[in-house]
């Protein structure tokens, strides 16, 4: 009998910590701007152009599109169903961490940082609504900034990978991530500011943001913290019997 042991399947991020250090700036230096005033005309004049351009068959496909964003009823309960799938194949209780480190980071980051921005989206109706600290609009109506579309579709599609990856005890292949990672945050991000959602810096800000945080979680040596599952077992060929 031989073992087929699977290739090492890596889990942390390409480049080094200096990319981290640039998403934190640039991050840290938009939100900078835009409570200093700046930035604000090319948020309106972006929404203005988006709101003057939408026919209902494109904006509609837009909308649909923009599920690929939705947290708790899309790309949670994908990776609900990975984790799971992940424990049986284990029989470890370690498969929920990423799943869990991806939740505590998502909630102790971005949800914060909307509530101290107090930004309104595009769609508000009162005065002055694209500056940062709104003092007309307050709860849920002040919640645009970073864009929790962008800044949880990074991290969680970057765990759907995750998983995917150690399910198939295998790297994914560069057309498998793009396809998982890039293209729907790519549309994502295109659909949120059309529709409206959010300003294209809340948008910018979620990118920054969302891809740091998964960077984070990648970084973790996943492959030691979570067992395999037992490697393939394939018989050894018999030999010819002799004539």
């Amino acid at each position: 009998m031989t073992q087929t042991i699977p290739p090492p399947v890596r889990t942390r991020p390409l480049l080094g910590w200096w990319l981290d250090v640039v998403l934190v700036a640039a991050f840290v230096g938009l939100t900078a701007a835009l409570a200093g005033g700046h930035l604000l005309a090319l948020d309106q004049r972006v929404a203005d152009w988006s709101f003057a351009h939408q026919p209902a068959p494109i904006y509609w496909t837009a909308r649909v599109f923009n599920y690929l964003g939705q947290g708790g009823q899309v790309l949670m309960p994908v990776g609900l169903i990975l984790t799971g799938v992940l424990a049986y194949r284990t029989r470890s209780w370690r498969a929920v961490l990423p799943f869990a480190a991806a939740f505590v980071l998502t909630y102790v980051t971005i949800g914060p940082l909307k509530i101290w921005a107090d930004r309104a989206a595009p769609s508000f109706d009162g005065p002055d609504k694209a500056v940062m600290f709104n003092p007309y609009a307050s709860g849920v109506k002040a919640m645009s900034y970073p864009s929790g579309h962008m800044g949880n579709s990074l991290i969680w599609y970057a765990v759907i990978a995750l998983l995917a990856a150690l399910l198939l005890q295998r790297p994914l292949r560069t057309r498998e991530s793009f396809a998982v990672r890039v293209l729907p945050v790519a549309i994502l991000f295109c659909t949120t500011v059309y529709t409206g959602f959010h300003w294209l810096t809340d948008s910018i800000a979620g990118v920054l943001l969302g891809l740091f945080l998964a960077r984070l979680i990648e970084r973790v040596p996943w492959q030691r913290v979570i067992p395999g599952p037992r490697p393939r077992v394939t018989p050894r060929p018999r030999p010819a019997a002799r004539p």
